[in-house]
C-alpha cells in the first residue's frame, strides 16, 4: 500500500510539474549594474533563430551584468514547444507590464488581441526597446484587427503609423535584402562621427561581423535617428572575405546602416530610446563584437551609458552551437525549461 502511494505521488508531481511549466524561460541578475532591472525579450522569427539569440544575450546580461531577464517565445499551444513557424501565440507578454526595457526579434506575427495590447501599453508608456534583424517587420497583422496599424506596411487611417511598428518606432520597415542572401555576409564599420558613442565603447572596426546580409533602408532614417555602424558586404561568409567588386561594389556606395539610435513616441505620449541593429541572427552573436553592441545597447536604452565598461563581459554563457539561419530550421521539441 505504502509503495502504491509514493507511486502516485510521483505520477502526480510529476504531471504538476508538467501543467506549471511556465512557457518563457526567467533568468535571475547576480551583482552588476544591471541590478534590480527587468528586461524582457521577446523571439519569434522563422528563419534567424531568434530563439537561439536572445536565449544566449538573457543569460550574458544576467550573469555578467547583473539584469533580470525573461525570455518569451513562439509557443506551439498543443505541444508547449518552442514553434517559431507558429506566428499567433507569445505568451508571457503581461510580464512587459513591470519590464525596464523590452528587446524584440520577431518577424510578421499575427498575434492575439489581448497579446498585443500588452506591446501597446508598454510602448505608450514611452519605455525603451531595443530592436534586432527582423523586428523591422515584426508583425503582419490583418486590416481587420484592432492593431492593424502595427503591420509591417501599414497605410490605413492612423497616418502617425504609416509602415507601421518598424518605421514609427524603430526607424525603418523591411525593405530588401541589400546584401546577397545567403552568399554575401556584413562587416560593421563605425560610421563617421559615431567613434565615442557609448554603445560602440570597446568597439573597433571590424569587430561586428555576422552571416547575415545586410538590409536594405531609406536614407536619411527618420526623426532624430543617429546612424552607429554601417554595414560593409563582402563576397563571401567569412570575416575575413574580401569587399564585394564589380558590378556589387555599388552595394557599399553607400554603406547601409545596420546600426542607429532614434527616440519614438504613440500618438504623442513620452518619449522613448530605441537601439536598432538589423543585425542578430544566433549565428551573428558568434562574433564577441556583435554581443558586446547589444549588450552596451541595452545599457544606454535603460540611460546606463554612464556605467558601460570599457570593454563589456560578454563571454558565452553555458553552451552556444548557433544553428546557422533557415527558414524552419529551428530545433524540433524544445521547451522553455530545456534552455536553463
Amino acid at each position: 500500500m505504502g509503495y502504491r502511494i509514493a507511486l502516485f505521488l510521483v505520477i502526480l508531481s510529476s504531471s504538476f510539474a508538467r501543467v506549471s511549466a511556465e512557457p518563457w524561460l526567467s533568468v535571475s541578475g547576480g551583482d552588476g549594474p544591471g541590478n534590480g532591472r527587468h528586461i524582457v525579450l521577446v523571439s519569434g522569427d522563422e528563419e534567424y533563430r531568434s530563439e537561439e539569440a536572445l536565449t544566449q544575450l538573457a543569460k550574458i546580461l544576467a550573469a555578467h551584468h547583473g539584469f533580470d531577464c525573461t525570455v518569451l517565445y513562439a509557443i506551439d499551444p498543443e505541444t508547449d514547444e518552442i514553434n517559431p513557424m507558429n506566428q499567433k501565440n507569445i505568451p508571457g507578454l503581461e510580464s512587459l507590464r513591470k519590464a525596464d526595457l523590452m528587446v524584440i526579434a520577431t518577424r510578421f506575427r499575427n498575434l492575439p488581441e489581448m497579446q498585443m495590447k500588452e506591446i501597446d501599453d508598454y510602448l505608450r508608456s514611452g519605455k525603451p526597446v531595443v530592436g534586432m534583424r527582423t523586428a523591422t517587420h515584426a508583425f503582419m497583422v490583418p486590416k481587420d484587427h484592432p492593431y492593424a496599424h502595427y503591420g509591417n506596411g501599414y497605410n490605413g487611417p492612423k497616418k502617425e503609423w504609416a509602415d507601421g511598428f518598424g518605421r514609427l518606432v524603430l526607424g525603418e520597415k523591411w525593405i530588401n535584402h541589400h546584401g546577397h542572401h545567403g552568399h554575401e555576409s556584413t562587416r560593421g564599420l563605425i560610421a563617421p562621427g559615431a567613434e565615442g558613442h557609448p554603445i560602440l565603447r570597446g568597439i573597433k572596426d571590424g569587430d561586428i561581423w555576422g552571416p547575415t546580409d545586410v538590409y536594405g533602408v531609406r536614407l536619411p532614417l527618420p526623426g532624430d535617428s543617429q546612424p552607429l555602424v554601417l554595414g560593409q558586404v563582402l563576397e563571401g561568409m567569412t570575416p575575413d572575405s574580401p569587399v564585394v567588386t564589380g558590378p556589387d561594389a555599388k552595394k557599399n556606395e553607400p554603406m547601409m546602416p545596420i546600426a542607429w539610435t532614434k527616440t519614438y513616441s504613440v500618438e504623442g505620449g513620452p518619449h522613448g530610446r530605441v537601439f536598432t541593429t538589423t543585425m542578430g541572427s544566433s549565428t551573428d552573436l558568434a562574433a564577441a563584437g556583435t554581443r558586446r553592441m547589444l549588450v552596451n545597447g541595452c545599457y544606454w536604452a535603460l540611460g546606463l551609458e554612464e556605467k558601460i565598461p570599457t570593454a563589456s563581459n560578454v563571454d558565452v554563457v553555458g553552451t552556444f552551437e548557433p544553428t546557422p539561419f533557415k527558414g524552419g530550421g529551428h530545433k524540433k521539441g524544445l521547451k522553455p525549461d530545456d534552455l536553463k
